[in-house]
């Protein structure tokens, strides 16, 4: 059963979808459709078409988080990896 969604978005980001969306065939909702239907994905269920379809700058940030600071662990990261990952970014590199 499909059912609408109303997004209150800037004008500029809706005329960007648009444009976005007509370039490539599709409409706005499909490109909405095929986001949603990818972050609910399970990560072993996903194809690397699946990983490729999002726009550059999200796929430029997929795996900049890494569990137990790339300890090799396969738990999920959680807010002390993100702590972590800011003080190396903000704190290390600004060291005399």
């Amino acid at each position: 059963m499909q059912t609408k969604l109303t997004l209150r978005l800037d004008e500029r980001l809706i005329e960007n979808a648009k444009s976005y969306a007509a370039a490539r065939g599709r409409s706005v909702s499909q490109l909405v459709a095929d986001y949603f239907a990818a972050l609910g994905a399970r990560p072993e269920a996903r194809t690397d078409a699946a990983h490729t379809s999002y726009a550059p700058i999200t796929a430029s940030l997929r795996g900049a988080l890494v569990a137990g600071n790339g300890a090799g662990t396969d738990a999920a990261p959680d807010e002390r990896d993100y702590g972590d990952y800011l003080a190396r970014k903000y704190l290390e590199d600004r060291a005399p």
